[in-house]
């Protein structure tokens, strides 16, 4: 009994914390939404709904993923768990980037970078993501034994 009781304090602490934190998140969006229909008419898609509901279910994912390293303390699936987990983060940071964007029109690579360096930076940025979620899953293949 007591490792369940323990495996819901784990869970339902973070889980609380991200459901507040997509609330808010929407409800940002919602009053952008709100702001830019009193100004200039447009209407927010079911798709920019979806690209703001992304992000806390990405930042859950990011959570999750360094929460299982950490329960595997090292070895080969914690390490490949830490690739995904990072990888998870250089993609939210991106996606976040994407948002901010597209809903205020600021590049923030681009603010940082410059105009090219911001393009190079954000394909850099996609590489990494992908590269070490890559790793990371091979790291766990190799680690199940697959041939």
């Amino acid at each position: 009994m007591k490792s369940v009781r323990n495996v819901k304090s784990i869970a339902y602490g973070p889980v609380k914390g991200l459901v507040t934190a997509a609330v808010f998140l929407l409800c940002t969006g919602a009053v952008h939404a709100q702001e830019m229909s009193h100004t200039s008419h447009k209407t927010v898609s079911i798709a920019e709904w979806f690209a703001l509901a992304e992000l806390p279910f990405l930042l859950m994912a990011m959570y999750f993923a360094f929460r299982s390293a950490r329960a595997f303390r090292g070895g080969v699936l914690g390490s490949g768990m830490v690739l995904l987990a990072w990888g998870f983060l250089v993609m939210g940071i991106g996606h976040l980037h994407m948002q901010v964007e597209h809903f205020y029109g600021v590049s923030i690579f681009g603010m940082l970078f410059g105009k090219i360096g911001g393009i190079i930076a954000w394909v850099v940025a996609l590489m990494v993501t992908w590269t070490l979620s890559s790793w990371g899953f091979y790291k766990i293949y190799k680690a199940a034994g697959a041939k």
